[in-house]
Formats: C-alpha cells, sequence, structure tokens
C-alpha cells in the first residue's frame, strides 16, 4: 500500500461543494481518505486579479504507483469541469500529488515531491495539519520546518 499526500483547490463555483466532490471522486477512484486537513482560504498565488482559493490536504492510501494515481486524478479533474486554459488562473478543481511515499520522481508530467512545496504557504500550512512531521524527500526537512521557513507572503487563513 502507497501513502500520497495531495493537495485540492479551487476559486470558482461553490468551492466547498468542488472540494467535497473531489474527494468523494478520490476515494471512489483511488483509494482511502485516511485524513483531511481543515479547509483554509487562501489569497492567489502567481495570478492576483481572480477569487481567492479554498485548498485542503489529504493523506491517501491507494494501491496505485504515482503514475497511474496521477492519471487518476487528471481524470477527476476533466470529469468535474476542469480546463486548463491559463497557467495559475482561476479553476473550479485543482488536484496535485505533493509527495508519494519517499518517492524522488523525475518524469515528463509527473515530479515528486511537487516542485513548489517549500515556497508556497497555501500548499504547507493545510499539509501541516496532517503531515508535520512528514520529511521533504530531497530537502531533508520537515513539512513544520519547511514552513515555518517559508518566506511566502500570501495570505493563508482557516476557513473551516
Amino acid at each position: 500500500m502507497n501513502r500520497s499526500y495531495l493537495l485540492i483547490g479551487g476559486n470558482e463555483g461553490d468551492r466547498i461543494a468542488q472540494l467535497a466532490s473531489a474527494r468523494a471522486h478520490i476515494s471512489a477512484a483511488a483509494g482511502m481518505l485516511k485524513r483531511t486537513s481543515a479547509i483554509y482560504e487562501t489569497e492567489p498565488w502567481g495570478k492576483s486579479d481572480q477569487g481567492w482559493f479554498l485548498n485542503q490536504a489529504l493523506e491517501l492510501e491507494t494501491e496505485h504507483d504515482a503514475a497511474s494515481l496521477l492519471v487518476l486524478l487528471l481524470g477527476i479533474e476533466e470529469k468535474m469541469g476542469r480546463r486548463r486554459s491559463e497557467k495559475y488562473g482561476a479553476r473550479l478543481i485543482d488536484i496535485d500529488i505533493l509527495f508519494f511515499n519517499d518517492a524522488i520522481v523525475r518524469e515528463p508530467g509527473l515530479v515528486i515531491p511537487h516542485p513548489e512545496i517549500q515556497n508556497r504557504r497555501f500548499v504547507l500550512a493545510p499539509l501541516d495539519d496532517i503531515a508535520s512531521d512528514h520529511i521533504h524527500p530531497v530537502l531533508r526537512r520537515s513539512v513544520r520546518e519547511l514552513l515555518l521557513a517559508c518566506t511566502d507572503q500570501l495570505q493563508v487563513k482557516k476557513y473551516t
């Protein structure tokens, strides 16, 4: 059995319903959700002229390998109406693989750990809820240490 940490988020439509739908789709297709973080409302990163996001970190127990999990997650995004038209643009749902076991993967279309974890407070704050002691396999620092050292100044606040 594999353990993966995911981040789900979106800033269009009924944001709470979108997160709930994503969790349900992930549970049905990919494995068992072991833990979920609080939901955080976060200032948009990379493109500021859009609505704020809701984000949540998930711990997933799955039989899938990283590549097949990515395919499943991209399918869920598409099923939920995600259209990739603008980098960092508004979206109904986004599902990212943050960590997969302690794997380091560098393949076209799949980089694990997610290369921007340490630079994004909107990722680290929810991830800290459920995996504060998880060690980043490249940086060799815990999620908590990365959060405390993060220089991202964008607002991140608990929503629920």
